[in-house]
């Protein structure tokens, strides 16, 4: 079993979970991933999609994915930063494996502030309830392939697959661009 997939076993259903890159302190990925999020270099994103893509053209044809959805930002923090940092990641991926594109269906309810300096609990006690979803019964038996950007103790995508699972007959798979120990 794969470390990402792993870190939900037992806890929620995904079909499918993977990352590109591992992330360690002070190392090359946080450093892209810090220029993508803090700084604006959305072709990061872009570039680290049109690579991962490759690799996730065979995952799709064994999975069938319907539509590509981000972990969303709260309107405060887009409107601050001006953007969400998986956007032009997602929407790569969305272009290259020909998957659709959502960023309507999941929401999020409330506002927090970052969670790089918590640990598993706090983190999960900071999202249980931070997410749902929006969906007309078009959404239903649909696999949604969930985007982040980077997967620690996998509080916040576990959130929000619990919200992405209220929808009938969902699925959901999850990648994220980097994975750290946690």
């Amino acid at each position: 079993m794969n470390h990402v997939k792993g870190k939900f076993y037992g806890i929620i259903d995904i079909q499918f979970a993977s990352s590109m890159l591992y992330f360690q302190n002070n190392g090359i990925v946080q450093r892209l991933i810090h220029q993508l999020k803090y700084k604006g270099k959305q072709e990061i994103g872009t570039y680290l999609a049109e690579n991962y893509a490759l690799d996730l053209k065979d995952i799709d044809n064994k999975y069938k994915f319907d539509l590509i959805i981000p972990v969303p930002l709260h309107p405060k923090k887009i409107k601050k930063r001006g953007y969400n940092q998986v956007e032009t990641f997602c929407l790569t991926l969305s272009k290259a494996l020909q998957i659709s594109y959502n960023s309507e269906i999941l929401f999020r309810k409330n506002n927090s502030k970052t969670q790089t300096r918590k640990n598993k609990n706090e983190r999960f006690e900071n999202t249980e309830s931070f997410f749902d979803v929006i969906f007309d019964e078009t959404f239903h038996g649909k696999h949604f392939l969930l985007v982040d950007d980077v997967i620690t103790t996998g509080a916040t995508i576990e959130s929000c697959v619990k919200a992405l699972l209220k929808i009938p007959n969902a699925k959901v798979s999850v990648i994220t661009m980097a994975y750290t120990q946690s």
